[in-house]
């Protein structure tokens, strides 16, 4: 039998995420990501369907790459206009009991100590429902509107991410003890401060000697994602992350990257299985196979060539612009997302791709596979993605907002449940304890406990 299947809704605060054009359809919704209630309704929605978490993408930079600048970004609206994804969640976490967010944010353009307070807040605010994506950014206009002159390199930047990370692991972990928070009325004495201790960090990129300005959260340390699939990325998950997003184009592509990812785990000291591993897809499902179909086809005709390629150019680094149709993408070395390029050229010997064939791919769902069909179909198709390749579940992608959610929870998550693929309720706690069922706080053997246990907390 199948395990269970973990499921995100993968967003991000923008018109256009993964399907550049489809704003454009007389359905979508996605025109309203400036509206509150939109957001608040979406999460609504997705804790009706007991999905785990929404996850919230992010990028600090322009898709200036195809072309040479942002002129098909803007017009197409892939990933620009964009907004903060933290300031969303507060209003959507008082709306719901139980979903998740994950909230992407760059090591590469904040320092770790404001940072640290803003994800304390958050873990405050939504009870301890607060996961952090961290990435270190893959578009250089980001880098240059910070005031740098380039962004680091590919290692550069994981080196940095590092050490960004033991700062923030000792800030929540380290720096106040557990009963540090008196809140003593007849003494006066709110914290104690024999039992605040400032971390006295000095590093490469940091130096950080005061005490974290937040008292600690319900889980202390958000919950940890990361998006990296290359090799330098692998190693950097398998060492800090809880869960792993990749997106692979087949399932024989998947299947290595997860092999890899659980190699590199158990090389990193963690069980093979302590990561969990979620494919991005796109579903598009409806009441009969037909009708599935039928409602592709009708998002084809709003779908953005241009879009799609402008995307993909900035997440490989690559000026698609350059490319004739059937031109077949070879790897490039660049600064981008590494594992982007891999997927598209060497990680399957048995298929190449055309700029064609890319722009089409990528038009539906991004860089991510679309699956097509009944909730019976897709619920299969799901099934056959774990069982061959070993991944824990899915972030899926909507093409047409909120339609592609309201389908999901309506039609594909009852069929998970009767088949006993997915859970019929929440569990209790935080979104650390909902998710691995082992207490509010990172266990051994995660690195944080080391930190802690040197610490002497």
């Amino acid at each position: 039998m199948t395990k269970q299947i973990r499921l995100n809704a993968f967003s991000m605060n923008t018109v256009g995420h993964l399907s550049p054009g489809l704003w454009r359809h007389p359905r979508d919704q996605a025109t309203r990501y400036t509206d509150i209630h939109y957001w608040v309704e979406l999460a609504k929605t997705l804790e009706r369907g007991c999905i785990d978490g929404l996850f919230i993408a992010d990028v600090l930079g322009v898709y200036d790459v195809y072309g040479g600048n942002a002129d098909s970004a803007l017009s197409n609206a892939a990933q620009v206009p964009v907004n903060d994804p933290l300031q969303l969640v507060p209003a959507m976490a008082a709306a719901t009991q139980h979903l998740g967010f994950g909230v992407t944010a760059s090591v590469s353009f904040e320092h770790p100590f404001p940072f640290a307070r803003r994800m304390s807040t958050l873990d405050h605010l939504t009870g301890g429902r607060a996961g952090w994506n961290i990435v270190t950014s893959y578009l250089a206009s980001g880098a240059r509107n910070l005031g740098q002159r380039d962004q680091l390199s590919h290692d550069q930047r994981y080196a940095l991410a590092e050490e960004y990370l033991q700062v923030c692991y000792k800030l929540w972990e380290t720096s106040w003890e557990d009963n540090a928070v008196r809140a003593d009325r007849d003494s006066g004495v709110y914290a104690d401060p024999a039992k605040v201790h400032g971390i006295n960090h000095e590093g490469e990129y940091f130096k950080v000697p005061g005490f974290h300005l937040s008292e600690p959260s319900p889980q202390r340390t958000p919950v940890l994602y990361q998006a990296g699939a290359s090799s330098r990325g692998r190693a950097f998950a398998a060492a800090n992350a809880e869960c792993v997003f990749v997106a692979a184009p087949s399932k024989a592509v998947l299947k290595k990257q997860v092999a890899d990812f659980r190699t590199a785990a158990v090389a990193a000291g963690r069980g093979a299985h302590d990561i969990v591993i979620l494919e991005q897809l796109t579903v598009i499902v409806a009441e009969t196979d037909e009708a599935a179909l039928a409602r592709l086809r009708e998002y084809r005709e709003y779908a953005s060539a241009s879009g799609a390629l402008t995307l993909m150019a900035g997440w490989t680094g690559i000026d698609f612009a350059q490319y004739q149709p059937d031109q077949i993408l070879r790897e490039v070395p660049s600064e981008a997302i590494q594992s982007a390029v891999e997927a598209f050229t060497r990680a399957d010997p048995t298929r190449s791709w055309t700029t064609a064939e890319i722009a089409d791919y990528c038009a539906i769902g991004g860089d991510g596979p679309v699956l097509v069909g009944s909730a019976k179909t897709v619920a299969d198709q799901l099934q056959e993605w774990v069982e061959e390749t070993d991944v824990d579940g899915f972030n899926l992608a909507s093409v047409v907002a909120p339609e592609t959610f309201e389908a999901v929870v309506d039609l594909l998550v009852p069929e998970l449940q009767a088949r006993g693929l997915f859970k019929r309720e929440y569990a209790e706690g935080t979104l650390r304890n909902k998710l691995f069922g082992n207490g509010d706080r990172l266990q051994a053997p995660h690195p944080v406990a080391r930190l802690r246990r040197e610490a002497g907390r």
